[in-house]
């Protein structure tokens, strides 16, 4: 087995990131969004969404867990994103082929790590699909706290590429330090 690294994304990390954007999207926000999207541009929405994000990360990091195959997850986080909730956990995917075995509790560790040291705010959170009941187990082993639902914006401001009017929760954590203690 070969040693997982972590590292900051740069610019030419962009099509690699949303290559397993997508594919995460594709196997767990059926239902929430649209197959159309799914199957059709959702690579080429993630591509666009990544390239610019990496291209300018402004206040925000984005980091890459990574083993001599590559790519096996990545995280990324805006810092003070909410004056009330603190820095907000963008996205967290790990691919198929290794989740569960602890790439994305490192990552989301790490996280919270840099929105303790860059942010102003200690606070962090993050949106998970209320149809997504793995994640929001995986988010509460590691201290989050459900504190509202809302919405799911629709990728990209297209209407067409949600089904229905499903629902995100907000799960939250006081202090950023808290992450990293429940995880252990």
């Amino acid at each position: 087995m070969t040693s997982l690294r972590f590292r900051a994304a740069v610019a030419e990390d962009a099509e690699a990131v949303a290559q397993l954007h997508a594919d995460s999207w594709r196997r767990h926000y059926r239902g929430a969004y649209a197959d159309a999207f799914l199957d059709g541009d959702v690579v080429a929405n993630r591509r666009a969404v990544w390239s610019s994000r990496l291209a300018a990360p402004a206040a925000a990091a984005t980091v890459l867990a990574e083993d001599d195959a590559g790519l096996l997850g990545f995280v990324h986080v805006v810092f003070d994103a909410d004056d009330v909730w603190g820095s907000l956990v963008d996205n967290l995917h790990v691919t198929n082929a290794r989740r569960r075995t602890g790439v994305g509790g490192a990552l989301l560790v790490r996280a919270a790590e840099a929105a303790g040291e860059r942010a102003g705010d200690r606070a962090v959170y993050l949106w998970v699909l209320e149809q997504n009941k793995a994640a929001q187990q995986f988010y509460r082993a590691y201290g989050g706290s459900c504190v509202e639902a809302a919405p799911v914006p629709s990728p990209g401001g297209v209407p067409g590429r949600l089904n229905g009017s499903p629902k995100a929760l907000r799960m939250a954590w006081s202090d950023a330090s808290l992450v990293a203690r429940s995880g252990r």
